[in-house]
């Protein structure tokens, strides 16, 4: 059963998708069928710093369904993010 966190006592806005993966691990759900470029890498890094200061020691991953541009993957992968694709998110 997954478990859905509110974004907004995280500082985040509504329309963000949080999933509790397990005690110390969140996702950052992103369901939608074009690709997720540079620009979105940084809009995630930019929520995943957000969500680590709200809760320090947390690990922040990526939960998608979309295509993940390689360079973004590398990019995500710098800033120690995972990213899990083609779950049916």
């Amino acid at each position: 059963m997954t478990k859905f966190i509110d974004p907004v006592t995280l500082g985040l806005q509504p329309r963000t998708t949080l999933e509790e993966i397990n005690p110390d691990t969140l996702a950052i759900v992103i369901n939608r069928k074009s690709r997720i470029i540079m620009a979105d890498g940084r809009k995630i890094h930019a929520k995943a710093i957000k969500i680590i200061e709200a809760r320090p020691g947390w690990k922040v991953m990526l939960k998608t369904s979309a295509p993940v541009c390689g360079k973004t993957l590398q990019y995500l992968a710098g800033q120690g993010i995972e990213v899990v694709k083609g779950l049916g998110c």
